[in-house]
């Protein structure tokens, strides 16, 4: 189950990450935010991108950042665009509304926005619809081996 394998991985890390499990879907922002009682910001969004050439990249980004394509493509080296439901799923090996940086199936470069800094505290999701973990940018920055970026 995608749930155990991130909670396996995150607390190899460090024992005192806990995903939490939740009964409702929390796979969009705001569900994510009212579910946790935080401000819609704190979720940070795991978005798939893809190259003309097949290169990919997840980008990590607060909830209320929208990404600059511009940007994204001095990464990738041309004009990105969002991955398909079915190579999100062939890539990180997990499903739209539960990807998360963490234990992803195939080793791709992990950008993680400088906005979430404003923040003690994000929530990825934890490999489900239905799934968050709460984890500092700090954190998630030593787990991941993500490099930070402005995306906006």
């Amino acid at each position: 189950m995608p749930f155990n394998r991130v909670k396996s991985f995150v607390q190899s890390f460090d024992a005192k990450l806990n995903p939490i499990h939740f009964e409702e879907s929390t796979s969009t922002v705001e569900e994510a935010a009212e579910a946790l009682g935080v401000e819609s910001a704190q979720i940070a969004k795991s978005i798939l991108f893809r190259s003309k050439d097949n290169r990919f990249a997840l980008v990590v980004t607060a909830g209320d950042v929208r990404v600059n394509q511009k940007k994204l493509r001095e990464f990738l080296g041309s004009k990105p665009k969002m991955a398909s439901p079915e190579e999100v799923e062939d890539i990180t090996g997990y499903h739209v509304g539960g990807v998360c940086p963490f234990a992803l199936k195939k080793e791709i470069p992990i950008l993680l926005d400088e906005s979430m800094q404003r923040f003690e505290v994000v929530y990825t999701a934890a490999g489900t619809a239905s799934s968050a973990l709460p984890i500092t940018f700090n954190k998630l920055k030593k787990i991941t081996g993500g490099c930070p970026i402005s995306v906006q």
